[in-house]
């Protein structure tokens, strides 16, 4: 079995270097691909728009989300994930500098596997960063992919 890809949905281009920097660090993700607003997230996801024609029996192994997100916001974005039967059950772990509590319940509500702030310290960001890719990516058992049998 091929590994999956890791789905990073960041705009912030410092976050965005960060997180990439944390995974390589922890030798954690070697396929990460990014998106940079929601409709690229969506895109990739669905294989439309400047991913049309990619395979979406393939899906990631875990969707990094952050919540403010040009185009359409990732609360939309999260949405819409869970709307479509490919990819309703796709790990979404919001990951944003948000301290909103309407974000984290309508994070919640709308269907997020979890919910992680991002710490202001590189060490702390980096320790995160390598906490959820440890879990998410070897620890969590993932639904099989679309047309996957057991």
């Amino acid at each position: 079995m091929k590994e999956r890809a890791f789905l990073l949905v960041e705009d912030n281009p410092m976050d965005e270097a960060l997180t990439l920097r944390a995974l390589k660090k922890h030798n954690i993700a070697n396929n990460v691909v990014v998106a940079h607003d929601g409709v690229e997230a969506l895109d990739y996801l669905f294989g439309e728009g400047a991913h049309a024609g990619r395979n979406t029996e393939d899906p990631p192994a875990v969707v990094l989300l952050d919540l403010k997100l040009p185009k359409i916001d990732g609360l939309e974005v999260l949405k819409r994930i869970r709307a479509n039967e490919k990819t309703r059950l796709l790990p979404v772990v919001i990951l944003t500098s948000s301290k909103e509590q309407r974000d984290l319940l309508e994070g919640y509500n709308s269907g997020a596997n979890s919910y992680v702030r991002k710490p202001v310290e590189f060490t702390e960001f980096a320790e995160a960063v390598r906490n959820l890719g440890l879990y998410w990516l070897v620890l969590n058992e993932l639904p099989p992919a679309t047309g996957e049998t057991s």
